[in-house]
């Protein structure tokens, strides 16, 4: 029975691991080189992320009028443009706009004047392009829910391979043989790293999957009887009006959280949608914060407020999840050994040396089958 229960293994790890492996092997690739590209990213654009003027560029940033601001994007860009306001995190960095509408990308601000120092559309450049393709394939929506499938197909690659590896003696041997030719090596590098560096990777890959396709953290909180956190409604009726400065709107916010650094400023284009503060509390392991408090955008009340713990869990799970996956969690050691294990999968023998290893050997089965159909002729 063992041996062909073996088998029946060794088909399910093989087959998922041709069809899938690949696009899992070149998913990892890229999200390694997002880890390295993001500092390199900024020091070659220093224009856009470095702000021109002098002196601390957060507490410029925090006395800058936003509504004028607003208004001003809104002018350029049309009524109905969704706004994110994110304000610099370091002393000399620039203050972001993320616009979403008839044009979708990032202004970079000068945080002291308002003035802008460049912009880039959301697909711009070799570093955008690079995310789109790891986050969504290029496919949007359609793309995330494949990669979302894929990457949930790991876990069954790392069940089957750990099942196949599992050793009849304890300790194991977790030698990597490579003065026997390149077929062992591979062979011992794929079996062996599989093992020893499945369940880091399986992290990796299981919140680039809750990442990927975010309806999984909706799943996540039904299974477990909650309902999700939503945003606060707006009846339209009471839509009507001229909206609140945007100042006034963000202090009032500042008061529920007082002292606390915000994180983002979302700004809907539709007024019977609220403003939302998001804050960095010292608590939150998010490194954008996702604390907030919704504001309603004409009459300025505090329509809702929640603390990341106060979130449901599929939705509270961003906190952790999101700063795992990036690898910001840890620090830099950390981002380094998310670096490592991407390019450990795609190129370090997991995805590579399965393939090299099935080419291989099937290409040894039709020797051995060609012989012996020449022998017996």
């Amino acid at each position: 029975m063992r041996a062909p229960l073996r088998r029946l293994w060794l088909k399910i790890h093989r087959w998922v691991g041709l069809t899938l492996g690949p696009v899992l092997a070149f998913v990892a690739l890229l999200g390694a080189v997002l880890v390295v590209g993001s500092p390199i990213d900024r020091r070659v654009n220093s224009e856009l992320f470095v702000a021109r003027s002098t002196g601390d560029a957060v507490a410029a940033a925090a006395a800058l009028p936003l509504e004028p601001l607003r208004q001003r994007i809104v002018a350029e860009f049309g009524p109905d443009t969704n706004i994110t306001l994110r304000p610099p995190r370091t002393p000399d960095e620039t203050l972001w706009v993320l616009v979403r509408g008839k044009w979708s990308g990032t202004l970079y601000l000068d945080p002291a004047t308002g003035a802008e120092q460049g912009r880039r559309g959301t697909q711009q450049g070799a570093y955008a392009l690079v995310y789109k393709i790891h986050s969504s394939l290029l496919l949007d929506s359609t793309g995330k829910a494949i990669l979302a499938f894929v990457a949930l197909s790991y876990l069954l690659l790392l069940v089957t391979g750990l099942v196949l590896w599992w050793p009849a003696r304890w300790p194991p041997s977790l030698r990597i043989v490579l003065d026997r030719g390149l077929l062992r090596g591979l062979f011992d590098l794929h079996r062996t790293g599989g093992a020893v560096l499945g369940l880091l990777i399986a992290v990796s890959v299981a919140t680039g999957a809750y990442m990927a396709w975010r309806p999984l953290g909706g799943y996540i909180s039904a299974a477990l009887g909650q309902q999700p956190v939503k945003a606060p409604t707006i009846p339209k009726s009471s839509a009507d009006g001229p909206r609140m400065p945007l100042d006034e709107l963000v202090a009032r916010a500042q008061q529920v959280f007082p002292g606390q650094p915000i994180g983002y400023v979302l700004v809907p284009g539709k007024a019977d949608r609220p403003v939302r503060v998001r804050f960095r509390l010292p608590d939150d392991p998010h490194p954008n914060g996702i604390s907030s408090a919704w504001l309603h955008p004409v009459t300025g009340d505090v329509l809702a407020v929640r603390k990341w713990q106060q979130l449901d869990t599929g939705n509270g799970m961003v906190a952790v999840v999101f700063p795992l996956h990036t690898g910001e969690l840890g620090g830099v050691l950390h981002e380094i050994v998310t670096a490592l294990l991407g390019l450990g999968l795609a190129l370090g023998g997991l995805g590579v040396s399965g393939v090299w290893l099935w080419w291989r050997r099937r290409a040894e089965r039709r020797r051995l089958a060609a012989r012996q159909l020449h022998s017996t002729t």
